[in-house]
Parts: C-alpha cells; sequence; structure tokens
C-alpha cells in the first residue's frame, strides 16, 4: 500500500513531463510534415561520387 502512495504522485510527475515535452515539440513545428521524411528516404539523391582514380587524377 505504501508503494502506491510514491507511484501515483510520480506517475503524475511523468505525465506532465511528458506533456510539457508534446507541447515543445509542437510549437518548435517537430509534427509539422508527417509524410514528407517518409517519403523522401524513398526517392535517391544524385550525388558525385569520386573514385580512388579520379581524386588522384586531380
Amino acid at each position: 500500500m505504501d508503494v502506491i502512495y510514491w507511484l501515483i504522485p510520480s506517475m503524475i510527475f511523468v505525465g506532465v513531463v511528458l506533456v510539457v515535452l508534446l507541447m515543445i515539440g509542437v510549437k518548435n513545428g517537430q509534427f509539422e510534415d508527417l509524410e514528407g521524411e517518409g517519403q523522401r528516404i524513398l526517392f535517391d539523391e544524385e550525388v558525385e561520387v569520386k573514385t580512388f582514380e579520379q581524386k588522384n587524377k586531380n
């Protein structure tokens, strides 16, 4: 029974901290574009890759 007296206030504290972190994330725009990052990994970006031989020629 003594555990409940410690557990309830600690869970309320953790809940408040998580709500504050969620509000900070929303305020900073963390959740603005939920689909863009997921689709971005599907498309290749053109990256210039230099081989070892090309680096030695310059």
